[in-house]
């Protein structure tokens, strides 16, 4: 197919099929012209909530047919775009980034390097004894492909793996979610990385706390709102969290979870390492050269109508 696309990236231009007019936006002012464009690639801006210009504009295209992410998530889309555009997403593209930062978190949490960070900073030696990842039970919420990259890198550190999803998925030993209150209290490591759908917005909440053992570790790696807030700051410490993602994000300067007593956080960056850049490069002239050819695009999860 023909048409105007509007990429982020100098090698999708430079890699452009025949047929199709490719210009740059990598965000911020809106570009001119904007009524030919059938193919919308918003530029990847991690840690970015709500509507901004990138968004803002997708309702001056009115010839627009695929709108394309290179996120994983795209609940913040889903209200901006007529019924027949395709919307596709980056599934995939983050898989090996997050399920590194997950790693990073998890032995960050059990190993207590924010502390020894601040002990080095304060010329302190305070030595204690140390929790260990090998011999746990964690539990990946959202059993897809970033969790199934996260049991990848944990299974070589001695841990068992429950898996969990929306539905059960007996012949690949995958539960679902109905059965989180028998297995909560046997896990010692929760890993949230479930897209934010109705079904999943505060999934995780005083119920699902109370039910862990004291001393667990939940780590969020998908989207803020999975999280109660309020329920994991009504836990004073007696259950850890390492999250990636928080609501509100970010939290204002004065919010209670900059203190709170076994919560440390990084600001969004899980998906956003040096290993995704080349990827979704890559992934992006295959998904325009699909376009211009008439074929099926990848990791579509709305079909236009």
């Amino acid at each position: 197919m023909g048409g105007r696309a509007l990429v982020q990236w100098e090698q999708n231009r430079e890699n452009a099929p025949d047929g199709l007019h490719v210009d740059l936006y990598a965000g911020g002012p809106a570009p001119r012209e904007l009524e030919e464009v059938t193919f919308y690639q918003v530029p990847y801006v991690p840690s970015t909530q709500g509507v901004d210009e990138r968004l803002e504009i997708i309702g001056r295209m009115p010839e627009l047919r695929v709108l394309q992410l290179v996120s994983a998530g795209y609940d913040q889309v889903l209200g901006l775009i007529p019924d027949h555009v395709t919307l596709c997403n980056g599934r995939g593209l983050h898989d090996a980034s997050t399920a590194e930062h997950t790693l990073a978190l998890i032995l960050a949490a059990q190993r207590e390097l924010p502390r020894w960070a601040i002990d080095q900073r304060e010329h302190r030696w305070a030595p204690t004894p140390q929790r260990s990842l090998a011999d746990s039970r964690v539990m990946i919420i959202g059993y897809g492909s970033i969790g199934k990259a996260i049991e990848r890198r944990l299974l070589p550190f001695e841990v068992e793996v429950v898996r969990v999803a929306s539905r059960p998925r007996p012949e690949q030993d995958v539960h679902g979610v109905d059965e989180l209150p028998d297995l909560l209290p046997e896990v010692d490591v929760v890993v949230l990385v479930t897209p934010l759908t109705d079904a999943t917005r505060g999934l995780f909440g005083t119920r699902e706390f109370a039910l862990l053992r004291d001393d667990a570790l939940v780590v969020n790696v998908g989207r803020g709102a999975v999280l109660d807030t309020d329920a994991l700051l009504a836990q004073n410490g007696r259950v850890r969290a390492a999250l990636d993602v928080t609501d509100p994000e970010p939290p204002p300067v004065d919010h209670p979870l900059w203190e709170a007593p076994g919560v440390y956080f990084t600001p969004h960056v899980a998906g956003g390492s040096t290993a995704f850049g080349p990827r979704a490069r890559t992934f992006m002239d295959a998904q325009l050269a699909r376009w211009a050819a008439g074929e099926p695009l990848a990791n579509v999860v709305r079909p236009g109508r």
